[in-house]
């Protein structure tokens, strides 16, 4: 009795109005991206998990937790690209200016270039 019924349209608008929900919103965006350039990278190198679990020397689970982006680190994700040919960079944008964090072999050598290319809203 009593009870309020809303639309899902209405629902959304009060959960997105929600204190710290837009923020919330991108990171999902951010995990959803990365699962899935995890997989299509792997699938690109025609690996399956398993084999990829293999010469990381982990589980098939684990590949698939990875996927999916659930506590990975970056010591993870290198490990992952470097499984299957690849090389992991990380860089920090800031104004037009970009720092590698990693890009070097794993180095942690921390060096700046030209403005960033590719953009990311």
């Amino acid at each position: 009795q009593g009870e309020e019924t809303m639309s899902l349209k209405q629902w959304e608008k009060k959960v997105l109005e929600a204190p710290g929900a837009e923020e919330r919103v991108r990171e999902i965006e951010d995990e959803l991206r990365l699962a899935a350039g995890l997989t299509a990278l792997r699938e690109k190198a025609g690996v399956s998990q398993r084999e990829l679990a293999k010469r990381i020397g982990v589980s098939q689970p684990r590949i698939a937790a990875i996927e999916r982006s659930r506590n990975v680190t970056i010591d993870v994700l290198e490990q992952y690209v470097t499984a299957l040919g690849g090389r992991l960079e990380v860089s920090v944008v800031h104004g037009r200016r970009r720092t590698s964090l990693i890009g070097h072999q794993g180095s942690g050598r921390t060096t700046t270039s030209k403005p960033a290319v590719k953009r990311s809203a």
